[in-house]
């Protein structure tokens, strides 16, 4: 179809991305996971976002709980990853294309458009999963993602599926703000400083901002927590803390 062809050409960074799919039967395996993702979303939402996951049998324990549409999706997709043994893959492979949509307008387009029927979005997501040779479980999901007209959400879902795989590695994401770029040795120093108060079996993945505003010092954000160390908030509390001793002063003389 038309619409296919201009997709196609939109995602450069994807060149087979959108190449014409074999005409191939569908494997048992594949449509009993299809019917996984459904039964695990559908029962989430009729539970009005539970917290546990009702795929008992599984027995698998979801490191984060998370709520909302992307928060069911991304916790599906957990589960079958898992039980699959394909998380690093699955996270790979939508990752890199979330990347490429990010690229195409035409593809940003498409997925938000609700306008399109649920056969054109899963065919669109049949062809990118067959020329790219995504695992069964991405492209399992990919599809039920275009049936249930919720590819306008696609990038939250692997943002949040990203914080469960990385939960599930014991990874903890560290944002150091800075005036210049960290020296390694620095780096490495604050990435032990970390670790040692994550707790044992932690790993800190580092990720620096630079940001020039902040005059000098440090700002790291990690766990929900903030330790700001720069030299303008530091500026900020002295002049906070000489304008109360002007006021004071001047309260005792008027006294």
């Amino acid at each position: 179809m038309a619409i296919t062809g201009r997709l196609r050409s939109g995602f450069p960074a994807l060149p087979r991305a959108f190449a014409a799919a074999a005409n191939m039967s569908t494997p048992e395996t594949s449509i009993g996971q299809r019917n996984l993702f459904r039964t695990t979303i559908s029962s989430r939402f009729s539970r009005n976002y539970a917290s546990s996951p009702p795929a008992q049998q599984q027995k698998i324990k979801v490191p984060l709980q998370m709520y909302g549409v992307s928060g069911n999706y991304a916790t599906a997709l957990y589960l079958a990853a898992v039980k699959a043994n394909v998380i690093d893959r699955v996270e790979s492979e939508l990752l890199a294309l979330v990347e490429a949509s990010k690229r195409s307008p035409l593809s940003l387009q498409f997925m938000k458009d609700l306008s399109t029927t649920a056969a054109m979005r899963v065919e669109v997501m049949e062809d990118i999963c067959t020329a790219a040779q995504y695992s069964d479980t991405t492209r399992n999901f990919l599809l039920v993602v275009a049936e249930n007209a919720r590819l306008g959400h696609l990038q939250r879902i692997v943002q949040r599926f990203s914080e469960l795989t990385m939960a599930h590695r014991g990874e903890v994401k560290a944002v150091v703000t800075t005036v210049i770029a960290l020296p390694p040795e620095e780096e490495k120093n604050l990435k032990e400083t970390l670790e040692d108060m994550l707790g044992e079996g932690k790993k800190a993945l580092i990720e620096q901002k630079i940001d020039p505003s902040i005059l000098g010092g440090l700002v790291v954000e990690f766990n929900q927590k903030i330790f700001d160390t720069s030299i303008k908030t530091r500026a900020q509390e002295m002049e906070r803390f000489l304008r109360q001793s002007i006021h004071l002063d001047n309260a005792f003389k008027l006294a």
